[in-house]
């Protein structure tokens, strides 16, 4: 028994859930997803949404809380939107954005310059003394994962100094050094 995929979704105001044939549109102010989906069937009544299996076999359960999870993140992200934020830790490693391309320097021969994708916005902050930060923020949440893991991946966190590239509030599994 899925316990994820019996829960309802509540809908927040502002937010309309369209159902058609095998494919799910959520529309909110801050944007509008699509999702197809197989196995399971999506209801929409008093301001919640059901998502119900047809029956117990290995594959309808396993598509029953991923679907629900799937449409949750789905409602979120339209109404309050999602945000990720990375940490650029080391000496002389910078950030910085004009319009949608991300300019990094990260102790390689050449400043790294990424296109980031319209739907997301991107905010670049340092202050002296303390980390330049990167904030994505959008509303389909597995495009700012995927762009946060693109960054990330330029430059991973190495476990003796905890240089590279980290999510604010990430916890590293750090290394001692050679012992004299």
């Amino acid at each position: 028994m899925s316990r994820i995929g019996n829960n309802p979704i509540a809908i927040p105001e502002g937010v309309t859930i369209d159902v058609k044939e095998n494919v799910i549109t959520v529309k909110g102010k801050l944007g509008e997803l699509t999702q197809e989906f197989s196995g399971v069937a999506i209801k929409v009544e008093d301001g919640q949404a059901w998502v119900t299996r047809p029956s117990d076999s290995i594959e309808h359960k396993a598509k029953h809380g991923l679907y629900r999870s799937l449409v949750l993140n789905m409602v979120k992200g339209v109404s309050k939107g999602w945000t990720k934020e990375l940490e650029l830790v080391g000496v002389g490693y910078r950030a910085s954005h004009q319009g949608q391309k991300l300019d990094l320097a990260l102790g390689f021969s050449h400043n790294i310059v990424l296109d980031i994708a319209p739907e997301v916005k991107i905010e670049t902050s340092s202050e002296k003394g303390k980390n330049p930060i990167i904030k994505l923020t959008s509303f389909d949440k597995q495009l700012v994962g995927q762009v946060a893991a693109k960054i990330r991946s330029f430059r991973k966190p190495e476990p003796y100094k905890g240089k590279g590239i980290k999510f604010v509030g990430e916890q590293l599994r750090r290394k001692a050094g050679k012992s004299a």
